[in-house]
């Protein structure tokens, strides 16, 4: 049986999709955010692609399970009744299911994800 893979490719350099107000925005100045190269992958149930965000303060919504690896920027991701964890180019961090709390975007954000 032959594998797939399923690849991003260049990721830093990708051309992102149009921005879009985060969903969930905390305060006046709102945080524009866009994907690129977002693929599903129906044998293993995940998804993977590009995500970029601007500054600002919003509440991560996702449900699932989440792996990313940190391309540019520097932001603080506080999870609902934990610490504040510093996230910056070069670090990789998965997120549990259920995960919910606050990104506080320092610095414009690029990073891969993979969801499942």
């Amino acid at each position: 049986m032959a594998t797939t893979l399923t690849v991003i490719r260049q990721a830093e350099n990708s051309m992102m999709g149009a921005p879009a107000p985060a969903k969930l925005p905390i305060g006046d100045s709102i945080a524009q955010q866009s994907i690129a190269q977002h693929q599903e992958d129906a044998l293993s149930k995940a998804s993977i692609g590009i995500w970029e965000s601007s500054t600002g303060l919003f509440r991560r919504h996702l449900k699932e399970r989440e792996f990313s690896h940190i391309i540019s920027g520097k932001c603080t991701f506080t999870p609902d009744g934990g610490k504040p964890v510093v996230l910056e180019a070069g670090d990789a961090v998965i997120f549990p299911a259920n995960c919910e709390g606050i990104w506080d975007i320092q610095e414009p954000l690029r990073k891969t994800y993979v969801l499942f």
